[in-house]
């Protein structure tokens, strides 16, 4: 079996899940360039095949793929059009995957995409590959009959975040660091100037000892604060470090598609606060069981959600990381790259 992605950024979730996928045939990913906001130093071993697009003209991409000879292709999205003009070249030969996280709202721009699908996606790709519900509900509009979606589509390196969990639970029994942890971009969808103000406002209303550890760049300038620390972009290989040291996981995205940043933390064991904007919170949190949900963008909610995790005992909040664990082995890569060899086998059979 020859798996043929054609991706737009990589990251090193992906990779662990092609690793996987690695086991069951050979993996060919066309990528493009690193973005420079999140500049990951990737490592990639003999299992996978990878192409820069920007090595290539259409002509010659196309020409590459023919040559890969693949049996299943996998596309991002509908972003770029000469992966578009590539794909549609299998269409009906195998299988041709689109992958989607945009959820359904409704919008006009969404119900005149529905329109337009019948004539440009649903004759380029058989299947679609999302995340979870939201994201369903938008594909299925689009025309993909519920047969052909596939879901849990963004998963993260399960073993690395378990192994981190499993690693550091007697010396969390021992003494549960009293810091909360944002991982992200700074920028304004973020809603990371929100958490800043409300955790602000909750340290000057109720003293405490805790902290807000922050990892990320963007283009907005950090707050200054003796209770906020802020740690710049940080390499995935480097990140069991500031997990040992924090113990409650923050995002307070006032647009998130999926954040499989969620998944990374709730593998490793931390309670989760999230706005209702994070497409990851249908799977990953239960309320008031391993975490709490806020409205985003609204500084109030935040600041009480703080204070509810703050109430909690060390041993609830144990109790709450175990159960984040637990949900967390819902996706993994293995299942991951077990939804494409079933579906290429259900096509063989065909």
């Amino acid at each position: 079996m020859r798996f043929l992605f054609l991706y737009t950024e990589i990251a090193e979730y992906f990779l662990s899940c092609c690793n996987e996928l690695a086991k069951h045939g050979e993996v060919h990913i066309v990528r493009w360039p690193v973005n420079k906001e999140a500049p990951f130093k990737f490592e990639f071993n003999d299992k996978l095949k990878i192409y820069n697009k920007n090595n290539y003209t259409v002509t010659e991409l196309q020409q590459l793929i023919k040559e890969i000879n693949p049996s299943l292709i996998v596309c991002s999205g509908w972003i770029d059009k000469d992966y578009l003009k590539t794909t549609k070249n299998y269409f009906k030969t195998i299988p041709t995957v689109m992958s989607c996280d945009t959820h359904w709202n409704g919008s006009l721009k969404q119900k005149l995409a529905t329109i337009i699908s019948r004539f440009t996606l649903l004759r380029i790709f058989s299947h679609a590959w999302v995340p979870g519900t939201p994201q369903k509900k938008y594909v299925s509009h689009l025309g993909f009959k519920s047969q052909n979606i596939l879901t849990g589509f963004y998963c993260c390196d399960f073993e690395n975040f378990n192994t981190i969990y499993k690693n550091q639970i007697s010396q969390k029994q021992i003494l549960l660091p009293k810091r909360f942890i944002y991982v992200g971009r700074y920028y304004e969808f973020k809603g990371i100037k929100e958490l800043w103000q409300a955790f602000i406002e909750l340290q000057t209303e109720q003293p405490n000892e805790w902290e807000l550890w922050c990892l990320g760049v963007g283009d907005i300038e950090p707050v200054n604060h003796t209770k906020i620390k802020h740690f710049g972009f940080v390499q995935p290989k480097d990140l069991q470090n500031y997990i040992s040291q924090t113990s409650v996981f923050v995002l307070p995205s006032q647009y998130e598609p999926w954040g499989v940043v969620v998944h990374e933390y709730a593998a490793s064991g931390f309670p989760l606060l999230l706005s209702n904007a994070v497409g990851a919170k249908e799977t990953f949190l239960q309320e008031n069981k391993n975490g709490y949900s806020f409205k985003p963008n609204n500084v109030v909610e935040i600041k009480q959600a703080l204070q509810k995790m703050i109430s909690r005992s060390d041993n609830e909040l144990r109790e709450m990381g175990k159960l984040s664990n637990q949900l967390a082995q819902s996706i993994t890569p293995k299942t991951w790259a077990e939804s494409l060899c079933k579906l290429l086998a259900s096509q063989e059979l065909i």
